[in-house]
Order: C-alpha cells, then structure tokens, then sequence
C-alpha cells in the first residue's frame, strides 16, 4: 500500500467511524441498559417533560424540512456525493447544518425529558461527533464549492 493509499484509507476510515458513532449515540437513547446507572441529577416535573418533549417535536419537524430542502444530496457521510449541489435555500438560508443541529436538540430534548446523568453523557457525546463530522464536511464542501465560503460566510451557524 502507498502512502497516498493509506492516506485515503484513513480518511475513509475515520468518516465511517464517525457516522458509526454518530448513529451509536443516538441509538442509545432508544435503549436503557441495565448495567448503566440511570442517576437522576433532578427530579423530573410535568413542566421539564412538557419542554423537553416541545424541543423534541421543534426539532424533529426542522429535521424533516432539512431533509426534504437537501433533496438527492442527503447523506450520511460528511463527504458530499456525486453530482450534489450545494443547497443554500429553504432552511439552509439560515443554517448550514440544520440535520446535525436537529438531532443534538433532540437528544438534549430526551435529556431534559429525563433528567439523568446517562442522557447528558449521550448529549454530550453526540455534541462532541457532530463538531467533528461538520468540521470535515465544511473542509470537503469548501473543496468542491467554489461559493461555499460565501456562503459560509453569509450564514454563520
């Protein structure tokens, strides 16, 4: 193997891993397993379940509309896909990750619904991916936009 090869094969590497994780994480939040304390920090009231669950449909509704504004271009890995425009209308006038915004409201949506330890590591967690995946997807979208700087630079979030 090359080193050009393994270059590219680490690049390839690491853009599953995070997709993994990212899909990992938010699949524990479905899953409430035994082993693992479910401390709660607080206890939990009608008024935090009401809030956490307003986050949730809020966000899953801009999750929807994000995913129908990206059209053919939606995928899952941070490198854009063949053939795939850059979208700068729709929800994207006003943020340039609507689905990854979307999700981190959601999961901190199920924290605040359950007030435990558990959901704020998974918050956290999925945070901490996020911010890595859009950082590579913004250097691979700046690489194969020539406007995407413009853009970024007229849409901040």
């Amino acid at each position: 193997m090359t080193r050009f090869q393994l270059k590219n094969f680490i690049k390839a590497a690491y853009e599953i891993i995070l997709v993994f994780l990212q899909f990992f994480i938010i699949s524990l939040h479905f899953f409430q397993w035994e082993f693992i304390p479910q401390k709660q920090i607080i206890q939990v009231s009608t008024l935090s379940y009401l809030v956490g669950f307003l986050i949730i449909i809020i966000a899953f509704i801009i999750l929807l509309v994000a995913i129908k504004d990206l059209g053919r271009n939606l995928s899952p890995f941070p490198r854009p896909i063949n053939n795939s425009n850059l979208v700068t209308n729709g929800i994207y006038r006003f943020t340039r990750h609507p689905m990854y915004y979307s999700l981190i409201f959601i999961s901190f949506g199920v924290f605040i619904i359950k007030l435990s330890i558990y959901y704020l590591f998974l918050s956290i967690s999925l945070v901490l991916i996020i911010k890595l995946k859009i950082a590579l997807e913004e250097r691979y979208l700046n690489n194969k936009f020539k406007n995407y700087l413009i853009y970024k630079n007229e849409v901040k979030y």
